[in-house]
C-alpha cells in the first residue's frame, strides 16, 4: 500500500493527496516535516516532502509522484489518453508551478505564517505573479475544467495552488490576483470543491492549519 509523507497544510502534499483520492488508491498518511536527518535523506534526497513509499521504494517530487500513480495504477486515469493532450497538461503544469507558484511562494512567510518580507521581494512577486497568472489564463479553459470538458490533473494541481496563491496575495495586497487576473476563476474553483474528495482535502487541511498555529501559539 501507498504511504503519503508530508504536511496537509502543503499544497504539494495535498495535490498528491488529491489525485490519490480520485484514482482510489488505497494509501496510509503519515506527517513529516521536511528535515536533514538521515532517516529522511534515505527517503527523499533533499529532505523535502512530500515524498511516498510504495512496494518497491521511497519516491520523491509531487510531480514524479503524480506520473508514477498514473502509471502504476491505470484505472480512474488523469490524464488525456491522446499524446498531445497529455503534453497540454504538463504544459499547463509546468507554466502554473514555475511562473507562477514558485514565485508566489516568495510571500508565504508573512502572508500565511507571520514572518517578514522585504518591500522589494513584494513588489517582484506581485509583478511576476500578475505575469505568469496572465499566461496560465491563456492555457485555461475552464469548460468548465481546467482544459476542457474532462476533470484531469491539471485540476488536480490547480486547485490547491490557485486557491493558496489567492489567499497569500489578497493578504499582503489587499487584492486576489488571481482572480484579477484570471476571468471566471471563483465559478471554477467552487465547481471543484464541490468533489467530494476535494471536500476531504480541504477538511483535513483546515485541522491540520488549525492545530499548526495553535502550536505556534504555544512554543
Amino acid at each position: 500500500m501507498i504511504t503519503l509523507y508530508g504536511l496537509p497544510i502543503s499544497n504539494y502534499y495535498n495535490k498528491v493527496k488529491f489525485a490519490l483520492l480520485e484514482k482510489e488508491i488505497p494509501f496510509n498518511e503519515e506527517v513529516v516535516a521536511p528535515s536533514q536527518d538521515d532517516a529522511i535523506l534515505q527517503r527523499s534526497p533533499l529532505g523535502k516532502v512530500p515524498f511516498i513509499k510504495t512496494d518497491e521504494g521511497y519516491l520523491s517530487e509531487s510531480q514524479a509522484i503524480l506520473e508514477y500513480l498514473e502509471d502504476a495504477f491505470p484505472a480512474h486515469p488523469l490524464y488525456p489518453a491522446h499524446p498531445y493532450q497529455r503534453a497540454k497538461v504538463r504544459e499547463f503544469v509546468q507554466h502554473l508551478e514555475l511562473n507562477v507558484e514558485l514565485i508566489a511562494r516568495r510571500i508565504y512567510s508573512e502572508a500565511i505564517f507571520g514572518g517578514k518580507v522585504s518591500q522589494e521581494i513584494k513588489d517582484e512577486v506581485e509583478s511576476k505573479v500578475s505575469s505568469g497568472l496572465i499566461g496560465v489564463s491563456r492555457l485555461l479553459k475552464l469548460a468548465p475544467y481546467a482544459l476542457g470538458d474532462e476533470f484531469t490533473i491539471a485540476d488536480v494541481i490547480a486547485w490547491p495552488h490557485l486557491q493558496l496563491i489567492a489567499y497569500a496575495t489578497q493578504q499582503l495586497y489587499g487584492k486576489d490576483l488571481v482572480a484579477e487576473n484570471i476571468p471566471g476563476i471563483d465559478a471554477y474553483i467552487k465547481l471543484i470543491e464541490s468533489r467530494p474528495h476535494a471536500q476531504t482535502v480541504s477538511n483535513d487541511r483546515a485541522v491540520a492549519l488549525a492545530k499548526f498555529f495553535e502550536s505556534k501559539k504555544s512554543s
